[in-house]
């Protein structure tokens, strides 16, 4: 493996021999058997631990080993502790994606304060067709299934090409120690139970499945090449610059077919999703808009227009659970009362004890939904804003108010069945928008 591994920097990542490289390294398997090959192939790496203090005492552990890999290999060694529950609570997302987010984060601070030209992460095969199913469950277009790439601005995955039985034999030969995950172990997490339950049997149907699959993947991913440069050479005949937005002629749009297809390529990029809406856009009458979380477009006559949303989206606020008075975005009076009094839109009373804090102010999103209160199952907030014959200002300007991520009153209009109060609420809360 070791000569497979120095051919292929040779002969593909050349520009890695050139540059200091900060190698992301955990201390599992494949990022130390990772290190180990890059320092045995002569390449100079500093090693960058993340310790996301989820496992307790493993994670410490983790990162005293590798502490211990750095004094052994004579390397240098950054590890940082995050907060990765507390963050993953106030920006509304899971645990995967805010350790990435933490970790990503952190590497382009190092990238400076090391004087390191790229970060090494240690994704192996295995992982790109855990990727590719995850993507392939979920439903996806070429992008989703063309695989991790191997590079991707500052951020190189040197391992593609190898299968982690490769990285396990190695190890073994080379007598490299690692640390075991037992989260891996785990299937709670989507891609564990790929990794446990599916991928197995698919490699007992076929002994070559594995080298199958990535010589599918190469092909796709040179025939999405192909495809992004013909979409590319259609934007730039068909986007029109106007005033800071985008004009595109709706006679030139239906003209290409398949259709949905060249939507997805041109506007893709904008953070649009719902696609039939997208394409009502080219019949519909003068004004009608579908919106993404970053952009919207507007048929206007023979156009389309896209534009960038200049509201506040995409920023959050938050309420602790000490606040009594918000300003910002919208303002807000918080009071711990005995008994609810008169209702009106602009208040409501929620369940105190149901709510974890802090709160989170934040614009909608595509997808959000809540329960509204006095009704039976959940509505998207788009619908709600439809039923409410929002216009697109007032859309822009709406605040949610949430607990992690769900929400719990759509400011000044409806509260959410799920924190109401009833015969079991001890505490309560009153929220009031003071207009």
């Amino acid at each position: 493996m070791f000569l497979k591994f120095k051919e292929h920097i040779a002969k593909n990542l050349p520009f890695l021999k050139e540059e200091r490289l900060l190698l992301a390294c955990s201390g599992g398997l494949d990022s130390v058997v990772l290190a180990h090959l890059c320092l045995a192939t002569g390449l100079d790496i500093v090693l960058a631990h993340c310790n996301f203090k989820l496992r307790g005492a493993e994670s410490n552990g983790d990162e005293d080993f590798v502490r211990k890999l750095g004094r052994q290999w004579g390397v240098e060694v950054h590890a940082k502790h995050f907060e990765t529950e507390e963050y993953a609570r106030n920006q509304g997302v899971s645990i995967q994606m805010a350790a990435r987010d933490l970790r990503y984060k952190w590497f382009v601070e190092l990238l400076n304060s090391t004087g390191s030209g790229y970060v090494l992460t240690a994704h192996h095969a295995d992982d790109s067709l855990e990727t590719f199913l995850i993507n392939l469950s979920r439903g996806t277009g070429i992008d989703g299934l063309s695989g991790i790439p191997e590079i991707n601005g500052k951020v190189v995955r040197p391992l593609l090409l190898f299968s982690q039985k490769e990285l396990l034999e190695y190890a073994k030969s080379e007598n490299v120690d690692w640390r075991e995950d037992s989260s891996n172990a785990s299937t709670k997490y989507l891609r564990n139970k790929i990794r446990h339950q599916i991928v197995p049997v698919l490699k007992e149907l076929h002994p070559t499945f594995l080298q199958n699959f990535l010589n599918t993947q190469k092909n796709l991913s040179q025939s999405n090449s192909i495809l992004h440069n013909s979409i590319n050479e259609l934007k730039a005949a068909l986007l029109q610059s106007s005033n800071g937005d985008i004009k595109i002629k709706i006679e030139d749009l239906q003209q290409l077919k398949p259709l949905e297809a060249y939507l997805y390529g041109l506007f893709n990029e904008f953070g649009f999703t719902e696609w039939e809406d997208v394409k009502g856009l080219l019949t519909t009458t003068s004004g009608k808009q579908v919106f993404s979380p970053t952009h919207r477009l507007l048929k206007d006559r023979d156009y389309l227009i896209l534009s960038k949303l200049e509201s506040n989206t995409g920023q959050t606020f938050y309420v602790h659970a000490k606040d009594n008075r918000i300003e910002q975005p919208v303002k807000l009076l918080l009071e711990d009362v005995r008994s609810m009094d008169k209702r009106d839109k602009n208040v409501v009373f929620l369940d105190k004890e149901k709510l974890n804090f802090p709160l989170v102010l934040r614009n909608w999103i595509n997808g959000d939904y809540f329960y509204p209160f006095g009704m039976k199952g959940k509505k998207k907030v788009s619908k709600f804003f439809k039923d409410e014959k929002m216009d697109v200002v007032s859309k822009e300007k709406q605040w949610l108010l949430c607990s992690d991520n769900e929400i719990v009153w759509v400011v000044g209009k409806r509260a959410d069945e799920r924190f109401k109060v009833d015969d079991s609420t001890r505490q309560i809360l009153k929220v009031t928008q003071i207009t």
